[in-house]
């Protein structure tokens, strides 16, 4: 037998921590071809900030769904919506001590792979194109634009122009440079270089199809039927938050933070018309607290609950007992080319979703068939919930549509074996 070629990913974040990130690296990682043995360096379970104890050792190593995964110390920030000087510790402290491990691990590794958000991960990169390792890039969003945006830093200041002048560095010195949807390759070649183009592959977001799956009670046809897990139902039924008396549900999983737009969802739910239906906030993040106050202070704490974080492992069974998904965004140039993994799990599971924002989000609905775009318009947002639940012939077709589309083109296997092929010829 042929050895594997071994592969080393550098990820602020890996499950147990919540987002988008930290789902992309686990589902690639696990999804590799059998021709390749992964390591993964991250640091302590530490996001949403808060939500783990700190820890102190220098390396723990275990393992994530067979992934060997060393979890290298840094400073955890451990307060709701941390401010950049102490969110910088967290990031410098990673990416100094993942560089140190590859120099001192040099012979165990064919390939690097970093992922950005952060940048800083570009650091372990560098040090890894210095030893003449295959180096790969794969970056998730405009970093520094959505934070300029959002306020984490002052357009124009020293640490923005710094942080243009690293990336720019990173993104020319990589061998090859992975984004998730083609107009972020577009945004990122405008900014850094027309260059990046030769060496810019497209690896979208996607979804395991077999572990998030329709229930049978949302399936007409028997052709579908047949796939669905005979204990899907069960699971839906004893894993996480319930049906409380019979009522409808809204979710949303994931992460509770300022490029989501998931204040207009709530408010949306004091204007909704049909009465038997609540809105189930899945997870955590910086702006958890001020939505609740707004919750609160809207006098909507029958219609809107908050769960916290749950298992990854538990969020099939969510979406399968629920009747809508929500994928909000801010509707901002800067999020334009966003693509939430949370849209493609909730169309998997046969779930008709209503999302807001622009660009890549509002394409993708309207290619998938599975649901609505509307503005962040909390009247626009409670009718189209109400059209929904009024329906259920219309969520049942939305929900075909949405998961044949899915298991067409977002098939998390496929899309990491483009990943695997790519590093494959790097190191050939």
């Amino acid at each position: 037998m042929a050895a594997k070629n071994r592969a080393v990913f550098v990820s602020q974040r890996f499950p147990p921590d919540k987002g988008g990130n930290a789902a992309r690296i686990h589902d690639v990682t696990t999804h590799l071809d059998d021709g390749w043995d992964v390591t993964v360096l991250a640091p302590p379970p530490s996001y949403p900030p808060g939500e783990f104890d700190r820890s102190w050792q220098r390396k723990q190593t275990d393992s994530v769904d067979g992934v060997t995964t060393h979890r290298l110390w840094t400073w955890q920030p451990m307060t709701e919506n941390p401010g950049m000087l102490r969110r910088l510790p967290y990031y410098l402290l990673f990416s100094i001590h993942a560089m140190f491990w590859l120099v001192w691990n040099v012979r165990r590794y064919d390939a690097v792979v970093t992922t950005t958000p952060p940048i800083s991960t570009g650091a372990a990169g560098l040090c890894a194109s210095v030893l003449g390792k295959p180096w790969i890039v794969d970056v998730r969003d405009l970093w520094i634009d959505a934070a300029v945006s959002l306020g984490y830093l002052d357009e124009g200041s020293f640490l923005e122009r710094a942080s243009r002048r690293f990336q720019r560095l990173v993104l020319h010195t990589a061998d090859g440079i992975t984004v998730t949807t083609e107009l972020l390759g577009e945004y990122i070649q405008e900014l850094y270089g027309e260059s990046l183009a030769e060496k810019t592959l497209l690896i979208s977001n996607g979804v395991d199809v077999d572990r998030f799956q329709p229930p049978a009670s949302r399936v007409s046809d028997d052709s579908t039927a047949a796939a669905v897990p005979e204990n899907r139902q069960d699971a839906a039924a004893t894993a996480g938050p319930k049906p409380d008396g019979g009522r409808s549900t809204i979710i949303y999983t994931g992460n509770l933070g300022s490029s989501q737009a998931l204040g207009p969802c709530i408010r949306a739910m004091a204007y909704l018309e049909h009465d038997a239906a609540v809105l189930k906030l899945i997870g955590a993040g910086d702006m958890k607290s001020e939505l609740r106050q707004l919750r609160d202070d809207l006098g909507l704490a029958d219609r809107v609950e908050f769960h916290g974080l749950v298992p990854r492992a538990e969020v099939p069974a969510l979406l399968a007992d629920a009747t809508i998904g929500i994928a909000p965004l801010q509707d901002s140039e800067e999020m334009a080319y966003a693509m939430p993994t949370k849209l493609y799990e909730y169309l998997a599971s046969g779930l008709p979703t209503v999302v807001t924002g622009r660009g890549e989000i509002e394409r993708f609905i309207d290619a998938s068939g599975g649901g609505f775009h509307v503005e962040n318009d909390p009247e626009q947002i409670a009718a189209k919930f109400d059209e929904l639940l009024a329906d259920e012939q219309l969520r049942e077709q939305l929900g075909r549509d949405g998961r044949a589309y899915v298991e067409a083109n977002c098939d998390r296997k496929a899309i990491a074996n483009r990943l695997s092929k790519k590093l494959s010829e790097l190191v050939e």
